[in-house]
């Protein structure tokens, strides 16, 4: 058996795993997250030779999902494997399920549903209608809140949002996404309207069970960025360009993008969407979240 393990984003590590390593083992080799409550793991047995192609789709296939970028590759008959899974509560699939992974940039997104949808933004009550955007072929979904009526012949504010659970339905002061999240929908209304696209990319694009596991990382002593290479990632996984591809879709070409993200602008730019206008969004930081802001100014380069 060999266990594959993501290391700072493009090299993989891997490890000859022992007769004797249960699964308990392999995840804490695999989770960064478990080193203080099972240190001192190994010592391991690294495989620099041979064909490692295979080993690279399997960990493509779980960024994708996003899962933690780690995978167990067995060489067997499809029973054995199929038994050796099922005992060790693990996902077992074949091998053309990883070599066929990776984003379909190619695929197009359309509207599966929509509904008028009145909201309260502050002590105003606004009309709005809320997408249901779905990319043909996959089962990628993102949603896009259009508040009054935008004209398509004019340049739309526009703000690209992406999920954070933690932040803009449970208030976390770790971040500060629940705060941009209403102070653009207040920007877009005092407009006169335009166009909220919510991401479901949670945590960067990693999830929010791998966002939970760089939390703990974070109480190690590690930042936001360093959490996110930790656990095998990109800083940011995030698909930024769907965005730009549902605001097209939609109908809009040119935009006035709410955003502090240089790289929103190049994904709006990138699916045939001119900004005409970046407006800030300024939020003033707090005691939780002073060091994840200045992290997302000096290491993400964020104009903050």
């Amino acid at each position: 058996r060999k266990f594959c393990w993501w290391m700072m984003m493009v090299s993989c590590a891997r490890l000859t795993m022992r007769d004797d390593h249960s699964a308990a083992y392999a995840r804490a080799v695999a989770d960064p997250a478990l080193d203080l409550e099972r240190p001192l793991l190994g010592p391991h047995l690294t495989l620099r030779e041979g064909d490692a192609a295979l080993d690279r789709a399997a960990l493509a296939l779980c960024r994708a999902a996003p899962l933690l970028p780690a995978a167990l590759i067995a060489p067997g008959e499809a029973e054995a494997i199929r038994a050796l899974a099922q005992t060790h509560d693990l996902t077992a699939l074949p091998r053309d399920a990883a070599e066929g992974a990776g984003p379909a940039r190619a695929a197009l997104w359309r509207e599966a549903m929509s509904a008028p949808l009145p909201i309260a933004i502050g002590a105003e009550t606004a009309a709005a209608r809320l997408r249901v955007m779905r990319r043909e072929g996959r089962g990628d979904e993102h949603y896009a809140l259009e508040i009054g009526a935008p004209d398509r012949a004019a340049p739309v504010v526009t703000r690209l949002h992406s999920a954070c659970l933690t932040g803009d339905l449970f208030g976390s002061l770790k971040c500060d996404c629940g705060p941009q999240l209403r102070a653009a929908l207040q920007a877009i209304a005092g407009a006169g309207g335009g166009v909220l696209i919510y991401l479901q990319q949670e945590g960067r694009g990693i999830g929010l069970t791998n966002k939970l596991r760089a939390y703990r990382l974070q109480e190690q002593g590690f930042d936001t960025v360093e959490a996110n290479l930790r656990l095998g990632f990109r800083d940011d996984e995030r698909l930024l360009r769907d965005g730009g591809d549902i605001l097209a879709a939609l109908g809009f070409r040119r935009a006035r993008l709410l955003t502090n993200n240089p790289k929103k602008l190049e994904a709006l730019e990138s699916a045939g969407v001119e900004v005409v206008e970046r407006l800030p969004l300024v939020i003033p930081p707090g005691p939780h979240n002073e060091a994840y802001l200045r992290i997302k100014a000096d290491k993400s380069g964020h104009l903050l």
